[in-house]
């Protein structure tokens, strides 16, 4: 069976969460994705992830699998404190701790790569430089810093001869991922961070190639992919997009065209899987989408075991991603199949140093 198909009735019940799933070149060994999830546990000054990542990561390899918490490709790329980077020796060598305990346990792990832009802040950037953006557009809204929250800056628009450096950045950040003994990459093309600012009307209104038309405000995405593709294989490397979420500040004039045109310029790149998340918007992206794309679709936000249970038997989609319910039950897939309760995540230490509300949540046995 090809999958992105619809099911037949003779096929419902073959394929299930507990079913496996060919993502690229892997084969997964259910439908249960994790979700990336920013933890924020990772050194500050360094961005080296912590010890306690490995144990974190390892806990949940029972997922089809893991999508990292999004992982800064360079100094530059960094917005959020105690997040981890993948620029560096010494965190390329943290990395291959949480890939091999993730590996052991039979468990698939791909890296997301997210470049904040203009959600950053000077405390946050090399030298106290200004966040780069595709156009000096302030967002409305504030970010925690390592003293509190401060407002937004006025962010840096981008020289057009710059724009290859930030793409050759997701290249080597790529590269990096795959030395750490990644299974492959997610671009995040959502939340309103440097791809989605590139893509959005309200976000970007350059004059050169990158702005203007929709085949240029999509250029910068397509081009990091291609980047991506080139160091990882197309079969290594996912995209994760949600259009109409508004995070961040953003939006766009005409979303529904922009994320058809966008998911059309895919299909030449033959991606391991698109990534969907759920939005407040009350269209249905995934009856747009899911047509379009003819690999892997993941669909995730809000879902329960019954909910994705009836996406993937139906199929609306091919893989399930959880959240929050993968953050506080690091067995969710044993508990799934005993039809057992969940342990309620404790949202005070979701972004909260230590191993509190990380790596403590008891598993089903224990419970």
């Amino acid at each position: 069976m090809q999958y992105g198909a619809t099911l037949s009735h003779q096929e419902f019940n073959v394929n299930t969460l507990f079913s496996t799933l060919q993502i690229g070149r892997h084969t997964l060994r259910n439908r249960l994705v994790m979700a990336p999830m920013t933890r924020s546990r990772a050194d500050d000054t360094t961005g080296v992830p912590s010890e306690l990542a490995i144990a974190y990561y390892s806990q949940r390899a029972n997922a089809g699998l893991i999508i990292t918490e999004g992982t800064y490709p360079s100094p530059t790329g960094k917005g959020y404190v105690r997040t981890p980077g993948i620029h560096s020796a010494a965190q390329i060598e943290a990395w291959k701790s949480i890939t091999s305990a993730v590996h052991a346990e039979g468990g698939r792990i791909f890296l997301q790569l997210m470049h904040t832009g203009r959600i950053s802040h000077p405390s946050m950037q090399p030298n106290g430089a200004t966040p780069v953006a595709p156009s000096a557009i302030q967002p409305a809204g504030k970010v925690f810093t390592a003293t509190g929250p401060q407002d937004f800056v006025m962010p840096r628009a981008l020289r057009t001869d710059e724009v290859s450096g930030v793409v050759n950045e997701y290249r080597l950040a790529t590269r990096n991922a795959l030395e750490a003994g990644f299974d492959g990459v997610e671009l995040h093309a959502a939340s309103g961070y440097l791809p989605e600012q590139f893509l959005s009307s309200s976000t970007n209104q350059r004059t050169d190639r990158y702005g203007g038309s929709l085949a240029n405000r999509a250029r910068f995405i397509l081009e990091v992919l291609a980047a991506m593709t080139e160091e990882a294989g197309s079969d290594r490397v996912g995209i994760k997009m949600s259009p109409e979420m508004g995070f961040n500040d953003i939006s766009d004039a005409h979303p529904q065209e922009t994320y058809r045109y966008l998911v059309e310029q895919l299909a030449p790149l033959k991606l391991a899987y698109l990534h969907v998340a759920r939005n407040k918007s009350e269209f249905d992206y995934r009856a747009l989408l899911r047509p379009l794309f003819k690999g892997t679709y993941l669909h995730g936000g809000g879902l329960t075991k019954e909910t994705a249970s009836t996406l993937i038997a139906q199929g609306d989609a091919d893989a399930a991603v959880f959240g929050s319910q993968y953050l506080a039950n690091p067995d969710l897939v044993q508990r799934f199949h005993a039809d057992a309760s969940l342990n309620t995540p404790d949202r005070d230490t979701f972004y909260s140093p230590g191993p509190r509300g990380y790596i403590d949540y008891p598993a089903l046995a224990a419970a």
